[in-house]
């Protein structure tokens, strides 16, 4: 299809099979990949889904692998330049790996853009889409796409798509030249439209006539559909210099994508643009060809809140149409915590993600370099956010401490959590707190193989500012050129892997307890005498080591979950619960325990600062206690 008008629109909607939309979207948890790097279905020894061996060409990897990518200098060269290139993920390698996913607990996938990316460029991660009507031919085909989706349905999973309205890939050239090279370059933003040279052809010249139709046809030249090829698409202002000044975040271009003229107006009388109108049809195209359950959208900082608001409005109208009463529409909304509920409420965005607040207090509630109590203030009632003190939380907000960008960590310097010694031995308890408090939790891939996303060592640590920092935690988990801990040739599909193990756990016993899932949480006090009872702090400059644990209510059903940010030692503590739902002599039994041998376990409630329980929780351990 060259154009919006060739979706087969009746053929399409006579398959009236839609998979419905999940009752409540905070039942769910979330798998965020990034296609390119997670499978090519070559590994071997990984399961299927009904968990039979399959054999492959790539092997296991074994610590003894760690580093086996940069032995020598020009190792490491290698092994970081195929980080910022194709490695070679598909659609299919993602279909064989729903074994893998399911018997993890995970029950959503979050796929990365799957559409066509400019020819001859490395936007393997896919936000640079050149064809919005085609899936990009190293990932596979439309067909490939659509059995995906079929076959995590099958599985009892739903899958969400990133996608993008605000850009498009560099599809074309400023007609500005460097008097000093005699090459173009694409300007600063600073208010005024600037000329352009030509659509970029297919091999990334821009000797095209630019506004006008690629005629004959040529799919890999310019941009696509036919209709945003007009007059007036792009925006054509350049690039962003300030990244929170209004309107140049609005109208500049991302890096060197091409920012698209959405429309104009207040967000109340707002009028979409031809284009908006286009991309639109386009994603509903995706949702009714493929059956997808929900999007991501990328960057929506950077759209008009009225925009915004269009497409939200449009592609729930939509989607109810075939059934998904609940199709989700989670935004990418980088900045403040008050910025993204405000913008969730306007635009009628079902879930914001990329709470730069959220992220950093849970990572450092975890590696105990903030007081505890931060991160679950961020839940509760306050006059930033106007909200209740849980059921706004619950599924309008989707969580996670490990991403593809890291907004939160700057530009030039970037690892994941198990980067440091405490985030290695703490990547359970974070995966577990991020699962069993408030929000839509999402794991990001490879977090449940511990992946530590860190700069070989003699890696410069601070690379240009030129996103170089971003392919480190980009790690293939099929191994290829440019695998997890600096090696290369091995995969990652550990089944027996300890975070896995007992990730997945954890996940079963969320999947089965409502409170977990739609409770509202309190973080408790504690006390290590029976007596004295205070909220766990950190104290000086030094790492906070102590348990902390938090209550999830849901009517008169209290559920204790606890973790221990000391990595060397057991900890006990006596835990407050709720005096209003249990009496003295109350049993709590451990349905859950990194020790294994406190599984079934039972304590009583004892009259310690109202109501109380005892808890013993390993080194990095996490421990759950139900009535």
């Amino acid at each position: 299809m060259i154009s919006i008008k060739d979706i087969p629109w009746v053929q399409l909607l006579r398959q009236n099979h839609y998979h419905p939309s999940p009752r409540d979207w905070s039942d769910q948890v979330i798998y965020f990949l990034l296609i390119d790097r997670f499978s090519d279905g070559n590994e071997d020894g990984y399961k299927d889904v009904a968990g039979q061996i399959v054999h492959g060409t790539t092997q296991l990897f074994s610590p003894g692998d760690e580093g086996n990518a940069v032995q020598t200098q020009t190792d490491i060269q290698n092994w970081e330049s195929a980080g910022a290139q194709w490695l070679g993920g598909t659609l299919k390698g993602i279909q064989s790996k729903i074994g893998y996913l399911k018997r993890l607990g995970v029950t959503a996938l979050w796929i990365s853009p799957v559409l066509r990316q400019r020819p001859g460029v490395d936007d393997y991660h896919g936000y640079g889409t050149q064809n919005f009507l085609e899936v990009d031919p190293h990932f596979g085909t439309a067909q490939d796409f659509k059995d995906l989706v079929d076959a995590a349905h099958g599985a009892g999973l739903y899958v969400i798509l990133d996608v993008i309205l605000n850009h498009s890939a560099d599809v074309f050239q400023y007609d500005i030249v460097d008097p000093n090279t005699g090459e173009f370059y694409a300007p600063l933003w600073n208010g005024t439209t600037f000329p352009v040279a030509g659509w970029r052809d297919g091999s990334g010249v821009p000797s095209l006539p630019f506004p006008a139709p690629v005629n004959p046809a040529d799919t890999r030249a310019a941009v696509w559909p036919q209709e945003l090829q007009a007059d007036g698409v792009f925006t054509r202002k350049g690039k962003i210099g300030n990244w929170d000044h209004v309107p140049e975040t609005t109208e500049g271009d991302f890096e060197g994508l091409k920012d698209i003229h959405q429309g104009t107006g207040p967000v109340d009388d707002y009028t979409p643009s031809a284009a908006m109108q286009v991309l639109t049809e386009a994603y509903q195209y995706w949702i009714a060809y493929a059956d997808v359950d929900g999007f991501r959208v990328d960057t929506v900082k950077h759209m008009d809140r009225g925009a915004m608001r269009y497409f939200a409005s449009a592609i729930h109208e939509f989607s109810q149409t075939l059934g998904k009463d609940s199709f989700l529409l989670v935004g990418e909304i980088t900045g403040s915590r008050e910025d993204a509920v405000e913008i969730r409420d306007e635009t009628g965005l079902d879930a914001a993600l990329g709470l730069a607040d959220v992220q950093g207090q849970m990572v450092d509630t975890v590696k105990g370099w903030t007081n505890p109590q931060n991160y679950f203030d961020l839940f509760r009632n306050s006059y930033q956010v106007d909200k209740a003190t849980h059921t706004w939380f619950r599924n309008h907000v989707v969580t996670n401490f490990d991403d593809h960008d890291l907004v939160r960590m700057g530009r030039s310097y970037k690892a994941r959590f198990a980067s440091d010694q405490e985030g290695s031995a703490l990547e359970l308890a974070v995966l577990a707190l991020n699962a069993t408090t408030l929000g839509i939790p999402c794991i990001y891939y490879g977090s449940e193989q511990r992946f530590d996303g860190k700069f070989p060592t003699a890696v410069d640590p601070q690379p240009a500012s030129d996103f170089k920092a971003d392919r480190y935690i980009r790690e293939a988990m099929f191994g290829g050129s440019f695998g997890s801990f600096r090696s290369r040739g091995r995969h990652f599909f550990d089944e027996s892997a300890d975070a896995y193990v007992q990730l997945a756990k954890v996940l079963a016993i969320r999947k089965n307890d409502l409170a977990l899932r739609r409770g509202r949480q309190y973080l408790r006090p504690i006390s290590e005498d029976g007596i004295s009872f205070w909220y766990p702090s950190r104290i000086g400059s030094g790492r906070m080591t102590s348990i902390v644990a938090w209550s999830r209510i849901i009517a008169n059903r209290e559920v204790i979950c606890a973790m221990n940010t000391d990595i060397v030692s057991h900890r006990t503590a006596w835990v407050t619960i709720d005096a209003g739902l249990h009496s003295i002599g109350d049993k709590f039994q451990c349905a859950y325990s990194t020790d294994q041998g406190q599984q079934g376990s039972e304590v009583a409630a004892e009259g310690r600062n109202g109501l109380a329980i005892s808890i013993d929780v390993e080194p990095a351990g996490f421990i759950i206690m139900t009535p």
